[in-house]
């Protein structure tokens, strides 16, 4: 059926009462005020959902820590270098194995390694991609390693624009080698991630989005990173869907 141009002041009336509804409801659940209504930014609805998420996440799950990590502008990339955060991939636990040998030992299944390097070289293996949910055959090889690259869950460079440039050395050194802040995945997939954060970019395989965002809340909170106004937003609102979710202890 057609509708005349008569209909549309009664449908647009509609749909305000329909907000309106949907502003007291979120009013009456998060405790919040028509003051804070009234400060809020030109999209209501959505700082008051965004108000609502917070006042009712659990202590001590990731989405209640998002809250506590500072929010300020991102700082210029002004000497920035991947040599700031140590050499790549060194020994820090000192087991005899660089970092991106063992995190593929810890990620990848049916390993084999190189004989005679007390089991730090990792040959072959088999990859559960978290990032795409596919799986990936890992062989070593000068063509064929970068089918599984080692992820900085926060990226280094992001990392330098959001505090670590403030770090002591030594400190930077861990985190890029913290296994809390690395990963095993699909080779490919971590070159479209660049030095994206949650705002900018979130893993395809959207089951695993809650993990992966409380894993970079976690490494945030832990050398304390700040976050930007957005990259906050696009955390609450990936945890608003699972808000139990904790924050991972350790790598």
């Amino acid at each position: 059926m057609t509708r005349s141009p008569s209909d549309r002041p009664a449908r647009t009336r509609r749909r305000w009462v329909r907000l309106a509804v949907v502003a007291v409801v979120l009013l009456v659940a998060g405790g919040l005020t028509l003051e804070d209504l009234a400060r809020s930014s030109a999209d209501p609805f959505s700082s008051l959902l965004a108000g609502v998420t917070t006042r009712e996440a659990t202590p001590g799950t990731a989405l209640a820590a998002v809250a506590d990590l500072e929010v300020k502008g991102r700082a210029p990339k002004t000497g920035y270098d991947r040599d700031e955060f140590g050499p790549a991939w060194a020994d820090v636990d000192r087991n005899g194995c660089d970092t991106r040998n063992d995190i593929l030992a810890r990620d990848l299944v049916a390993v084999t390694y190189e004989a005679g390097t007390h089991e730090c070289i990792v040959l072959t293996g088999e990859l559960a991609d978290p990032y795409t949910g596919g799986s990936i055959d890992f062989r070593r090889g000068r063509t064929t390693s970068t089918a599984v690259q080692i992820d900085h869950v926060v990226a280094l460079s992001d990392a330098w624009q959001k505090g670590a440039q403030t770090l002591d050395a030594e400190i930077r050194r861990e985190l890029a080698n913290d296994p809390l802040n690395l990963l095993a995945v699909d080779g490919p997939t971590n070159g479209a991630k660049g030095d994206g954060d949650t705002a900018t970019w979130l893993p395809p395989d959207s089951s695993y989005r809650c993990e992966y965002v409380a894993r970079q809340v976690a490494v945030k909170a832990r050398y304390e990173l700040w976050v930007t106004a957005a990259e906050q937003e696009a955390m609450q609102r990936v945890l608003a869907s699972c808000p139990d979710e904790q924050l991972p202890a350790a790598g």
